[in-house]
């Protein structure tokens, strides 16, 4: 599958590339500065921003499938929201046939499932970051494309350990390895199981 992955200089977006070579897919990656790249085999890269119109447009053309693991750098400044507004229209224009995305545990209604620390901090130190996460994933919930939302609990750093939980709801202090989040969305581009369905993701 022609799959264009966007945040993929990104700790999960570095994984999820690989895991899309890895897996057989004809990959291009759009990024700002191709350098963060390295050195890897088996890719495409555009260079652009993805809040930008004309750079998205390009990097979708000729595509079947986007992975976004796009996460913003800034707490101040966050990009899902601004990036989402373009991609999707611009996705369903194109035909993308499949959209996953990677999210975060504590957006919209998965924060009912986290417990009263985690909600504080959530909308204090988190709070413009996962508000823009809520509006791109309203957007992406509202469009026509056959979406993913992928709701991964505290990221790691750990080697992957090939055991995921995927539910619909969770609750309490959940840790999953980075590598395994990016796993679980590339199989995703295969898989009607959580087609149009957000999906919470945490370690066994």
């Amino acid at each position: 599958m022609r799959v264009l992955v966007l945040g993929a200089t990104g700790g999960t977006g570095r994984h999820v590339l690989e895991q899309a070579i890895s897996a057989g897919h004809e990959v291009t990656a759009l990024v700002r500065d191709p350098t963060k790249l390295g050195t890897i085999e088996g890719i495409r890269s555009l260079t652009g921003d993805a809040t930008n119109t004309v750079d998205v447009r390009a990097a979708l053309d000729g595509q079947q499938a986007v992975l976004n693991a796009l996460g913003s750098r800034s707490l101040t400044h966050p990009v899902e929201a601004a990036s989402t507004a373009i991609l999707v229209p611009e996705a369903e224009k194109v035909g993308i046939e499949r959209l996953i995305v990677c999210s975060a545990f504590g957006v919209g209604e998965t924060r009912d499932g986290a417990n009263a620390s985690q909600r504080a901090f959530f909308s204090t130190m988190l709070g413009r970051v996962y508000s823009a996460k809520e509006v791109a994933d309203a957007a992406v919930r509202a469009s026509n494309l056959d979406w993913t939302l992928v709701y991964p609990t505290r990221l790691t750093n750990t080697p992957p350990t090939g055991r995921i939980l995927a539910v619909e709801s969770f609750a309490g202090v959940g840790r999953v390895s980075r590598a395994d989040v990016a796993r679980f969305m590339v199989e995703q581009l295969d898989s009607a199981a959580w087609s149009r369905q957000t999906v919470i993701v945490s370690g066994r």
